[in-house]
């Protein structure tokens, strides 16, 4: 019985030390490739944020994150590669994004400049492996023909709303969209329902893919972590929308961090 009580002791005191815990906040920023390379699978058009307007829209938007205030901001680069990162944050920023119309320069550079921060911080991790072709022919020697044909749709489904969607929205409105819980929640479910089932039964390539997306996306979730300090009260993390779909429901899981909305910020 005495160890019961101790036990019920001690769990109420780590709910009420939880409780009063401060969360740190953490701005979920999901964008499209500005430059677009095209490595992605889906092949999309590009969009032009080095329009007069999108440039006045993008001022808008870094003007509203200094407002928010993170501590920091983390960008999709190469983790491995941070002294170069270093090297880049200290260019002539004027020229920058006069000339470089990176997701990177156009808003986490243009943000943490405005906050006066001495860095941003990369977490991207580049050891994981992609296997998509391998992935097709999996499906193709399994004669999964119906997933065959659901894949081709889902990618030919999303290409034609997005590029409808640039013709259409400001940058603005097309940020905000890709940030919503529905754009989410379809960055997640060609995953776990398509890719995950290609190949035979003794043939894994599709959960290995998916798993390889998986772990790519902890091993930057485990860098913010190991990153964020105590003193930090809020940070940004800008990455691929299909990154920040994944961070979104580690996050979920995590006591210590609330998310903060896009729209809540940009409002």
């Amino acid at each position: 019985m005495k160890k019961i009580a101790l036990l019920l002791v001690f769990t109420m005191v780590l709910t009420t030390v939880s409780a009063q815990t401060k969360k740190k906040q953490i701005l979920l920023f999901g964008s499209f490739h500005f430059e677009n390379p095209g490595l992605d699978v889906a092949k999309v058009n590009t969009f032009n944020v080095m329009s007069d307007k999108s440039q006045k829209e993008l001022e808008n938007m870094t003007n509203k994150i200094k407002k928010f205030g993170p501590d920091k901001i983390f960008i999709e680069w190469n983790y491995q590669k941070q002294a170069k990162l270093d090297q880049f944050y200290a260019k002539n920023t004027d020229s920058l994004l006069k000339n470089d119309s990176d997701e990177i320069v156009q808003i986490a550079l243009r943000s943490a400049k405005k906050l006066g921060h001495k860095k941003l911080y990369g977490i991207d991790y580049k050891g994981a492996d992609f296997p998509y072709d391998s992935l097709v022919k999996g499906m193709k020697e399994a004669g999964q023909l119906d997933l065959i044909k659901r894949n081709d749709e889902t990618m030919k489904h999303y290409e034609t709303d997005f590029n409808t969607k640039i013709t259409k929205y400001s940058l603005t409105e097309l940020l905000l969209d890709i940030n919503t819980k529905a754009s989410n929640g379809d960055n997640l479910q060609w995953y776990l329902e398509t890719a995950i089932k290609g190949g035979k039964t003794d043939n894994f390539v599709g959960a290995f893919l998916v798993s390889e997306w998986y772990r790519r996306n902890l091993y930057m979730y485990a860098l913010i972590q190991k990153l964020t300090e105590s003193k930090d009260d809020k940070i940004m993390v800008l990455l691929g929308a299909g990154h920040t779909a994944m961070i979104r429901e580690f996050v979920k899981h995590n006591p210590e961090f609330e998310i903060v909305e896009l729209a809540t910020v940009l409002k």
